[in-house]
């Protein structure tokens, strides 16, 4: 049954649970310490962000090609590889991030539960060598572990958010666009939430990867929403659940700020008791992890199609080989991490909010401008281009990214190259 359901759907759970590792914990978590429910409304907006785009990458994969080959075939060989090689370094970034997580989560576990100091660098290097050998593996495989722990990690915040007993008239203001995202670190914070949440390299992959589900006319298009509406619709509530559990459990403690790399789980400890923390750290390290490899397959993809190298199949396994040389390659830089942090002055902690910020004031206008114009491309969509009404809403797709990209830049570039938070 299971088999038969990941046959048809599927997808959108590895294209959210890419984006739910330690940077969305975090990056929730952080919303809700500093500024209460006040950014509910904002993690909506990324959600339903994240559903346009991914819409429009999925038509693009069915009645075109995909948005890598897009890019290309318009900019040509050179351009392509100037903008794919720079928004790719936002992957990088991320997976930079994500193996310091796994790192210092290892660290930490290992403490607490067996006495053991293991420095969260070494285990870092580990962690670019343990996801170059597990990325090339069956897509299946990756598809089912990614979507049991996108589910843990919801239900364990899912049931401090609602037993924490959340002030209602608070909730419901924060569902209101406000003015919060101009405070002081306001637009940082609210680049990081959009870029890790609506994940730019994941509009190039859902166009890869329809081909997995067999989605290839018109009449796939209810399937392809339907497993979009489900797989967003989970990621947005787990999300919603993180900050609404650290709003309500840590601020009114008086947490204004995630002093560590723990804090997040002292929501969970103080509602679930001790063993929380066990479950908090554990889900963390192994959704960064996860994260890891659907984030690097991307640039491994998109950098070939750049140079006009056919893709010889979207599943990882069979991709060929400049596809595992370029994918192993950037899990094991992705492994030095410690150096962010040694010649950066950059913790582990900064890296996990400050480069998904990177990517919500770089990749995300970037892919969100390559999307609408491909779906609005009568040589790529063959007559299936973007009807008035889509092209109104795609559109606040784009105008957001690039707005929040313009108020947010100064903020971000600071942070990382001033040290940190």
């Amino acid at each position: 049954m299971l088999a038969r359901f990941f046959d048809r759907f599927g997808l959108a759970f590895v294209m959210v649970a890419s984006y739910f590792g330690s940077g969305s914990v975090f990056i929730m978590s952080s919303a809700g310490v500093q500024f209460g429910y006040r950014l509910a409304w904002l993690v909506g907006l990324a959600v339903l962000i994240g559903i346009m785009a991914q819409d429009m990458s999925a038509r693009i994969g069915i009645f075109g090609d995909s948005l890598g080959q897009f890019t290309q075939r318009k900019l040509g060989r050179t351009g392509a590889t100037v903008l794919l090689g720079f928004i790719s370094v936002g992957c990088l970034l991320w997976g930079l991030e994500l193996t310091a997580a796994v790192g210092l989560g290892t660290q930490i576990l290992l403490e607490s539960t067996l006495g053991v100091s293991v420095g969260w660098m070494p285990v870092a290097v580990a962690t670019g060598f343990l996801a170059a050998g597990l990325g090339i593996l069956q897509y299946r495989l990756i598809e089912y572990v990614m979507t049991a722990m996108m589910v843990t990690l919801f239900l364990a915040f899912g049931v401090v958010a609602v037993v924490s007993s959340p002030e209602p008239l608070s909730l419901l203001r924060g569902a209101l666009p406000s003015g919060t995202v101009l405070s002081p670190g306001g637009p940082a914070l609210a680049a990081a939430i959009l870029g890790t949440t609506a994940l730019w390299p994941n509009f190039f992959l859902e166009s890869l990867f329809v081909e997995e589900k067999g989605w290839t006319g018109p009449s796939d298009l209810s399937d392809m929403r339907f497993d979009l509406g489900m797989g967003y619709g989970l990621g947005g509530l787990a999300s919603v659940s993180i900050l609404v559990a650290t709003a309500a459990v840590l601020r009114p403690a008086g947490i204004t700020e995630l002093e560590s790399f723990i804090t997040p789980g002292r929501a969970l400890t103080d509602v679930l008791g001790t063993w929380a923390m066990l479950l908090f750290l554990g889900s963390t390290v192994i959704a960064a992890f996860n994260s890891i490899i659907p984030i690097l397959w991307c640039p491994a993809y998109i950098l070939q199609e750049a140079w006009g190298r056919a893709i010889q199949s979207s599943d990882p396994q069979k991709a060929g080989g400049a596809f595992r040389a370029l994918f192993i390659g950037l899990c094991l830089v992705s492994g030095l991490s410690p150096l962010a942090y040694v010649f950066g002055g950059l913790s582990v902690l900064d890296m996990v909010v400050l480069f998904p910020a990177w990517n919500g004031v770089f990749g995300l206008p970037i892919s969100a401008a390559l999307l609408f114009w491909a779906v609005n491309d009568p040589e790529t969509m063959g007559g299936h281009e973007n009807s008035p009404w889509l092209n109104a809403a795609n559109i606040t797709l784009v105008v957001l990214a690039i707005g929040l990209s313009i108020l947010s830049a100064q903020d971000v570039l600071s942070a990382i190259l001033g040290g940190g938070l």
